[in-house]
């Protein structure tokens, strides 16, 4: 597995990369020749402009073998919404993709179609499926957007490797677990599973397409313009509430952040990209080598044990962004950024004119001690009293970052 450097000590601060990540891996949209790294492009548009669907394709953030992972028993069931007399079309890949080798592995009717184990029932049926043209790529996948019985999906393929043996382990055990997340959770502000598949050399998982493409695309178009409170916080309200849900379910997300979070046609915001989340046992076989350095609590950052309050503290740099609009810690590289919030205590200023509700959920949330930081049942409640302030007496309030650089603070 490729590691994260150790913060058992002082690191060198001299890494020019700006968004240095934990793979060290890069992604790069296909048909340019320009390189982009999976903290600024973990979520990647698709090639119209539209949508997003937040999925890592290189397995940047799967946890090693020795994690001691329990699989839900989940009776899962088929999305059987469409009507028997619907003409069935033959699945098929898209003109254009004909020297496309690994979607056409994967829609190959010659090699057999392999089980999911526990989650059979998700199998996808080939023949629905019609692959359109692939948008991004990384070392061992690609993302493409396409149709699955007429309606518009994300479909990420994975590529086994051939000659790498614990790789492939590793992808494997990602596979799975995030079928098994993905068929496990039922909630409006969690993306949708579709369905999944695999075949010899290829893994295919298929999520609803998110047509507004991610918050952090979302929070870009806007070049750090005034955010709507009132939209800021409706947001944030979604990411809390299908966290809260997770949470409940005993599972840890681990990688919580803007490029993982999508917005829906109807501006609802949904939770993505589980293929790093785990259930929450004992931590001690819990790798910390998963997430995003500029969202990632300090204790995964300092390979401590860590419990679900790790993605508390990523939703309070959430928060931040939705308020501010702006990259956590943009005027540090990611491994500058991890270095200061673990030795420095290091935290995003929080603007002047910030409703102290706000600001307080903002400042328990990425509190340094995890014990101090609250529940997502209490945050979801401090946001909707947040909200109704906001209807009552700061109806048309606009936050205005105007604050000069460094964004952070002791």
């Amino acid at each position: 597995m490729l590691e994260a450097p150790k913060f058992t000590g002082i690191i060198g601060l001299n890494n020019h990369h700006d968004n240095f990540d934990l793979s060290q891996g890069f992604y790069h949209k296909l048909g340019e020749g320009s390189n982009m790294s999976i903290d600024s492009f973990g979520s990647l548009p698709m090639t119209d402009g539209g949508g997003s669907v937040a999925m890592s394709v290189d397995n940047s953030s799967v946890g090693s073998n020795g994690s001691h992972t329990l699989f839900l028993k989940h009776q899962g069931r088929v999305n059987n919404s469409y009507s028997i007399a619907q003409s069935v079309n033959r699945g098929r890949v898209a003109h254009g993709l004909s020297d496309d080798a690994l979607a056409q592995a994967l829609m190959d009717p010659r090699v057999q179609t392999e089980g999911l184990d526990n989650f059979d029932e998700w199998t996808l049926d080939l023949r629905r499926l019609n692959m359109g043209p692939a948008f991004a790529q990384g070392a061992f996948g690609k993302l493409y957007r396409g149709t699955y019985n007429g309606e518009d999906v994300a479909i990420k393929l994975l590529e086994r490797p051939e000659n790498d043996l614990e790789r492939a382990q590793l992808m494997e055990q990602q596979f799975q677990q995030e079928v098994m997340m993905l068929a496990t959770l039922r909630h409006p502000n969690i993306v949708r599973f579709i369905g999944a598949c695999r075949k010899p050399m290829v893994w295919c998982i298929v999520t609803e397409y998110a047509k507004g493409g991610s918050v952090r695309q979302f929070l870009i178009k806007r070049q750090n313009r005034a955010v709507p409170l009132k939209l800021a916080v409706k947001q944030a309200l979604d990411v809390a509430r299908g966290m809260e849900y997770v949470h409940g379910l005993s599972l840890i997300h681990r990688d919580l952040k803007s490029d993982n979070l999508l917005i829906s046609a109807d501006r609802s915001i949904k939770v993505a990209d589980f293929g790093v989340a785990r259930i929450e046992v004992q931590t001690e076989g819990m790798t910390p080598e998963t997430g995003t350095y500029r969202w990632m609590a300090p204790e995964m950052i300092q390979h401590r044990p860590y419990t679900q309050k790790v993605d508390v503290y990523s939703f309070g740099i959430v928060l931040w962004e939705l308020i501010t609009g702006m990259l956590p810690f943009q005027n540090m590289t990611a491994v500058q950024a991890a270095f200061a919030v673990v030795n420095k205590g290091v935290r995003p200023i929080i603007p002047n004119d910030c409703l102290p509700v706000l600001c307080e959920i903002m400042t328990r949330c990425w509190d340094g001690n995890p014990n101090i930081r609250p529940h997502f049942t209490e945050v979801v409640r401090m946001l909707e009293i947040a909200e109704t302030e906001i209807m009552t007496t700061v109806r048309k309030a606009r936050f205005r970052c105007c604050i000069g650089q460094p964004m952070t603070m002791d």
